[in-house]
């Protein structure tokens, strides 16, 4: 991987935070947060819950493009969601967008470079304001682990 892939877009895709799927992700994550996992309608959203939204997410979604990726170097390093207010309430309609937003390398440890890639995905409710953001780290390093 090199720098030539920042800034790549994803096609936007929808994303409906569903009552049974925030009580379905809620009860897997062991919350017991009765915002999240009681009986009517579902106030908000686990913090998490928006790591679900990659499975939404077809191949033309993806801000990766045709760049292969050698699974056997590749670390998750970083995983943050930001909200400007609260999480979004079972019901909201989202639109989402993934974007490559930078790409840097480090030398390891252990010899050997490693390139970060950090991933941003946008989530905007019908008014295309942005109600949450999700930032992550992936880390290729320069061989896979134990060679």
């Amino acid at each position: 991987m090199d720098a030539s892939i920042e800034g790549r877009r994803g096609k936007p895709f929808r994303l409906v935070v569903e009552e049974g799927k925030v009580r379905e992700f809620a009860r897997a994550v062991k919350s017991t947060n009765p915002a999240y996992v009681g009986e009517g309608p579902q106030a908000t959203s686990p913090a998490t819950f928006l790591a679900s939204s990659s499975f939404w997410q077809g191949r033309e979604h993806s801000p990766w493009g045709d760049t292969a990726l050698n699974w056997e170097r590749i670390l998750h390093g970083e995983q943050e969601f930001v909200f400007p207010g609260p999480p979004p309430a079972a019901g909201t309609e989202l639109t989402a967008e993934a974007r490559i937003d930078r790409v840097y390398e480090k030398e390891g440890k252990r010899g050997g470079a490693m390139t970060f890639v950090e991933l941003v995905t946008e989530y905007r409710d019908a008014s295309g304001a942005v109600v949450a953001e999700s930032r992550s780290t992936i880390i290729e390093t320069s061989q896979a682990p134990g060679s």
